[in-house]
């Protein structure tokens, strides 16, 4: 299958495996390449630009693929050494940056003149058109079923897909309820180029997770996610656990007077315990609605096949039957 993003990232399927905190290791993002998708190492899970730069370092003698790094901008009064960061990035010979959070213009000159390609991840119209003016060469644009941070819009991607659609120019993925064949036709035909998946590649046999954490998210139904810190306007998807009900409580007591230090038990430095720990009640830890479409912990080759048989057999089959009838 050929799009603009297959073409803009040279992979043999629009199939993007989003950064995740304390799942994008090295293991991950070259299965996924190896199996024709763009994989993603996520920068901040490295604790310093010289763990990125062995990361990238231990994909590269994985893969010979074309795989990439997210990297996200966080405010903050002590903020990641970002510049170490990017230097780990384009002295790694990485040629694709998914960025996320604040706006990354003042980085993309250094990217840009390494010959990387960015694609920004966006939950709106607007700022999508913003990525789009500051020189991004793509956006993923993150509807409100997504996990993690899906803004404060609570547009779901059948309405925000098509709205990016009229507007923008360059090529987009659709991230957020994206499982299957099915969701990557859907996400072609309301627009996008391609699809980035996040929940669905935590339930797979490479993801470098604790054994609870893949059971959790096949166990799930798409009716088992809430939303945390709206007080806050940093508005996150998370799976249903004790951590999650005791952290709604306090929102609810609390009201706006809610600060953040209220809730750092919670969510602050959680993932380790989750992810690696498999420490199920230890936090808030981001999770999609489409837990509600996974039903197995397939190999990342054998859930990227069946994605695009399904894909194909829709389109070819079930679509053209349509027409033909």
């Amino acid at each position: 299958m050929k799009t603009r993003i297959t073409e803009l990232f040279g992979i043999e399927h629009p199939i993007i495996q989003g950064g995740m905190h304390y799942v994008g290791f090295a293991e991950l993002a070259a299965a996924v390449s190896n199996a024709g998708g763009l994989g993603l190492i996520t920068a901040l899970t490295q604790r310093t630009p010289e763990a990125l730069a062995n990361e990238i370092r231990r994909a590269r003698e994985m893969t010979d693929k074309p795989f990439g790094v997210n990297l996200t901008f966080l405010p903050s009064l002590t903020p990641p050494d970002y510049p170490g960061y990017i230097r780990a990035i384009v002295e790694g010979g990485v040629k694709v940056v998914e960025t996320a959070g604040n706006n990354p213009q003042k980085w993309l000159p250094v990217l840009k003149d390494a010959g990387i390609k960015v694609i920004h991840k966006c939950t709106s119209v607007r700022h999508s058109l913003k990525a789009q003016s500051i020189g991004c060469d793509a956006v993923s644009v993150d509807g409100f079923e997504c996990g993690g941070h899906p803004g404060e819009d609570d547009v779901p991607n059948f309405i925000l897909l098509p709205r990016a659609a009229e507007e923008l120019e360059i090529p987009f993925v659709a991230s957020g309820g994206m499982a299957d064949g099915r969701s990557l036709v859907a996400a072609l035909s309301l627009g996008a180029e391609g699809m980035n998946m996040g929940t669905r590649f935590i339930a797979t046999k490479e993801a470098p997770v604790h054994e609870h954490v893949k059971q959790a998210i096949v166990a799930a139904t798409e009716l088992d996610t809430r939303l945390v810190m709206r007080p806050l306007r940093n508005t996150e998807r998370v799976l249903k656990n004790a951590a999650v009900d005791r952290l709604l409580e306090k929102e609810r007591a609390l009201g706006s007077k809610i600060k953040f230090e209220d809730i750092v038990a919670e969510v602050g430095g959680v993932y380790p315990r989750i992810m690696q720990d498999g420490e199920m009640d230890a936090g808030a830890w981001s999770c999609g609605m489409v837990a509600g479409l996974i039903h197995d912990i397939p190999t990342v080759k054998e859930l990227i096949d069946r994605t695009m048989r399904e894909a194909e057999s829709i389109i070819a089959r079930r679509l053209a039957g349509f027409m033909a009838a």
